[in-house]
């Protein structure tokens, strides 16, 4: 079907999606759930396919280790979409009531954002995530998924497809496009699409942005720092350390730079070294660093750089003050980390680094929709305007505002025959 034609039957598709129930679209995910189990062996052998494709055709380390769609995984989204069928539907809530008048009332209310065209690379699991926060928020979507991950997103998209339509959600809410001339044509369908969410390369999101007038949601990079600080607790920073960067390497919240406060490198870095060395971690490091441990040279091109592997590059600074001038330079806004017992600095760190997410004492890891309890995401966003940071169901509304007369005229205020009293309301809106 030509694109501009399935945009076309998705937004009105969206437009019917908006006023499904809480309940039913509850009961689809449950469905989805329960096909995505009963059909298991079907997706995994053809996920397995996939994989065994991309590895004859050279694909990355990195995006190969994306692509696997195994029991595991598999079992990982099933618990997501429990948990979203378990949250609030974010669809209808007042958001504010206001009285500017005797009997005129104007409330502002959550509602679905529309069509979302959503762009992501590898991850056959994203598919799955993406179609079911989309549902729940009441929005329909064009998905397109890596050529590398064709066969286990047909056969996703198809189980997903059928188990809505039986639970009764409008047709053509979800569609797959399958070609790059699709997305391109997609990105000029201005009229039809709302809001484009590309998941993927720095160059891949650069190449969507520059190409469209259609607002976009995401980030370009996740280069991600843990500032370890003077007087940090060793064990929790090592700990910290190493389940950042080698929990899952190929993620956008895996850490990328680590920045070590000068009076505690000496300890700090063997330690660190000993133990990245028995995970195959290669380390490169700054002059500093590379005179208290063995490593490779870093370049200014290493605090650039997005690794997704087994690379971590190091710096020595001379404090929390040094650490957030070199994260606001270099990083992507994506999520930064503190290791420190210090209150002032902690709060220093948090209030003064640019990023999305900011966190003291822990991994950079728990930067995830799922982990945040928002049921899952569509992926993370260092935009500032409308959403930031993992999106899930908030993310994927915004609002419009209902006011409600009773002959109501502006030509009265403007006159003083009547004046405004604005007063705060505490209750929902309901049409009376």
């Amino acid at each position: 079907m030509e694109t501009r034609i399935l945009a076309q039957n998705a937004k009105q598709a969206a437009i019917a999606l908006s006023g499904v129930s809480g309940e039913q679209k509850n009961k689809a995910l449950a469905m989805i759930a329960e096909r995505l189990y009963q059909h298991k062996d079907e997706i995994i052998k053809a996920n397995e396919k996939d994989v065994e494709r991309s590895i004859g055709e050279n694909l990355a380390s990195p995006l190969i280790k994306r692509l696997r769609f195994n029991e595991k995984k598999l079992s990982d989204v099933i618990d997501g979409l429990n948990s979203l069928i378990g949250l609030e539907d974010p669809v209808g809530k007042t958001l504010l009531s206001t009285e500017l008048d005797e009997s005129l009332e104007l409330y502002r209310v959550s509602c679905p954002i529309g069509l979302i065209g959503i762009v992501f690379e590898s991850r056959p699991d994203a598919l799955v995530q993406i179609s079911a926060l989309c549902l729940k928020s009441g929005n329909a979507a064009l998905l397109k998924g890596g050529r590398e991950a064709a066969q286990t997103n047909r056969i996703l998209y198809e189980l997903i497809s059928s188990a809505t339509r039986e639970a009764g959600i409008p047709d053509n809410w979800i569609n797959l496009l399958e070609s790059r001339q699709e997305v391109s044509e997609m990105l000029q369908l201005d009229e039809f699409v709302d809001l484009i969410i590309p998941r993927g390369s720095n160059e891949f999101v650069r190449y969507i942005m520059d190409h469209s007038r259609i607002p976009v949601m995401g980030h370009a990079d996740g280069i991600c720092h843990c500032y370890v600080d003077d007087g940090a607790d060793m064990k929790k920073a090592l700990a910290i350390t190493i389940d950042s960067k080698t929990q899952y390497v190929a993620v956008c919240n895996a850490l990328e730079t680590l920045l070590v406060h000068e009076d505690i490198a000496a300890e700090f870095l063997p330690a660190l070294k000993e133990e990245l060395d028995k995970r195959n971690v290669i380390l490169r490091g700054c002059n500093k660093t590379r005179k208290i441990i063995s490593c490779e040279p870093a370049t200014e091109e290493d605090w650039k750089t997005e690794y997704l592997d087994y690379i971590l590059s190091v710096k020595i600074v001379g404090g929390v003050d040094e650490a957030i001038a070199h994260i606001n330079t270099y990083g992507s806004g994506h999520t930064d980390v503190i290791v420190s017992q210090s209150r002032a600095n902690i709060e220093k760190f948090m209030d003064y680094v640019d990023s999305a997410d900011v966190f003291a004492n822990c991994s950079s890891r728990f930067s995830d929709g799922f982990r945040f309890g928002f049921g899952s995401e569509v992926g993370i966003s260092t935009n500032k305007l409308h959403a930031r940071g993992p999106v899930g169901l908030e993310g994927l509304v915004t609002y419009k505002y209902k006011l409600i007369g009773d002959g109501h005229i502006v030509a009265d205020y403007a006159d003083k025959r009547k004046h405004f009293t604005h007063r705060r309301l505490t209750k929902n809106f309901q049409v009376k």
